[in-house]
C-alpha cells in the first residue's frame, strides 16, 4: 500500500468535511447512544430531532441531517457540538476506503482537506485500525 510508512494528518479545524458538500453521515448503533446520551434525549427523540432515514428498498440508514446549505446539524461556530460523541464515520475521516484506495485519491481529497500532509505521522497500523472503525454497520431500520 502507498501508506506503508504511514500518512501525515493533523485535522485543522477548516469544518470543510463538516460542511460545503451533500453526503450522508450514516450512524451505528454505538454512534446513536453516544450522540443521543451526549444530548441527553433517548435514541427515538435523537433520530427524529436530528437524523434523516435513507432509503435502502426494504430498510432505511440513520444518517445526521444537513442544513440547507449542507453544513451538518451539529456544525456550530464552535465547532461540533457532539465533538465527545461524533460519530465513526467522522472520528476516521480522512481514512476511509475511498479516500485510500490509491495515492491518486489521498492526493485528490488533500485538495480539499488542509489537514492532509500535515501534523505527526500517523502510521500503518492506526490507519488499519481506523478503516476497520469506518467499517461498523449502520444502523438498520426494518420497513414495516
Amino acid at each position: 500500500m502507498f501508506y506503508d510508512k504511514g500518512l501525515r494528518f493533523e485535522c485543522q479545524m477548516c469544518s470543510y468535511c463538516c460542511s460545503a458538500e451533500p453526503g450522508y453521515v450514516y450512524l451505528t448503533e454505538k454512534d446513536l447512544d453516544a450522540a443521543s446520551s451526549e444530548m441527553g434525549v433517548d435514541r427515538d427523540t435523537f433520530i427524529s430531532l436530528y437524523c434523516r432515514l435513507v432509503d435502502f428498498g426494504m430498510y432505511y440508514l440513520v444518517s445526521l441531517r444537513e442544513r440547507s446549505n449542507y453544513d451538518c446539524i451539529f456544525l456550530t461556530e464552535n465547532g461540533c457540538a457532539i465533538y465527545k460523541a461524533r460519530p465513526a464515520q467522522c472520528r476516521t475521516y480522512p481514512f476511509w476506503d475511498n479516500i485510500l484506495s490509491s495515492e491518486e485519491s489521498w492526493k485528490r481529497e488533500a485538495e480539499s482537506c488542509p489537514g492532509i500532509g500535515k501534523g505527526a505521522v500517523i502510521s500503518k497500523r492506526e490507519i488499519e485500525k481506523r478503516l476497520e472503525k469506518g467499517k461498523e454497520a449502520p444502523f438498520i431500520i426494518m420497513k414495516k
